[in-house]
């Protein structure tokens, strides 16, 4: 399974809906504080791009000592339909600190210093440590991820179903009528989580490990080729 300093990596340079809190800010307005980019440095710091006269900006840049405390909140999203959409949510806190002249004009760069960490996800909750953190790699898949399951979603419904025959008991057989509906839920190089979705909005997750972990969506492909076969046995 991936660690949880990769996946709380994986979240920040994703496509996933992030906030910055800055103490004494007000949090109702959530607009102004909706960084337009972000990155992680070779350090594990994470860079975050505001529009020069964002609150945020001014905060960082009219405080004494470079002691402007914030936490970058992470909150991810299901890209398909699917009961329960939210599959996690990570927060970064630390000190944050203008950086000039690496932004473009009428922008700003913002550094938030690695304080610690903590990701709350489909895998568990865990603290992240800030070594692990600036070490770790993204998932290579997390660039794609959106795309395939709905893909899979919305073209390979039956093999999705499919699946559940690779669960013994816990799901009907491949063969009855009321065998419950399969959403692709998450993607990632070690598998595939698929939530079954049963009678009366009950709903539960089974995950389906590959042989050994992908590198790209060329071996993914054969990876889920290979599990579909499985499937159809």
């Amino acid at each position: 399974m991936p660690s949880a300093a990769e996946r709380t990596r994986t979240l920040v340079q994703s496509t996933c809906s992030v906030l910055l809190v800055v103490p004494g800010l007000d949090p109702a307005r959530a607009e102004p504080l909706l960084p337009d980019s972000r990155h992680v440095g070779p350090e594990g710091d994470v860079f975050l791009e505001f529009p020069a006269n964002s609150p945020a900006v001014r905060a960082a840049t009219h405080a004494q000592d470079d002691e402007v405390t914030a936490v970058l909140e992470i909150t991810d999203v299901a890209p398909v339909s699917v009961p329960h959409r939210v599959r996690g949510r990570a927060w970064i806190s630390g000190w944050l600190t203008c950086v000039p002249g690496i932004a473009g004009p009428g922008r700003m760069a913002l550094r938030l210093e690695f304080g610690e960490a903590y990701v709350d996800d489909l895998w568990g909750a865990e603290d992240v440590e800030a070594e692990d953190f600036r070490d770790a790699v993204p998932d290579p898949l997390a660039a794609h991820e959106a795309e395939l399951l709905q893909h899979l979603a919305s073209s390979h419904d039956e093999r999705m179903r499919a699946l559940g025959g690779l669960l013994g008991e816990r799901a009907a057989p491949a063969h009855r009528p009321d065998r419950p509906n399969a959403v692709p839920l998450a993607l990632d190089r070690f598998g595939l989580r698929v939530r079954f979705i049963e009678g009366r909005g009950s709903c539960f997750d089974a995950r389906f490990d590959f042989p050994e972990p992908v590198r790209d969506v060329t071996e993914l492909r054969r990876a889920l080729h290979t599990l579909f076969e499985a499937a159809a046995l």
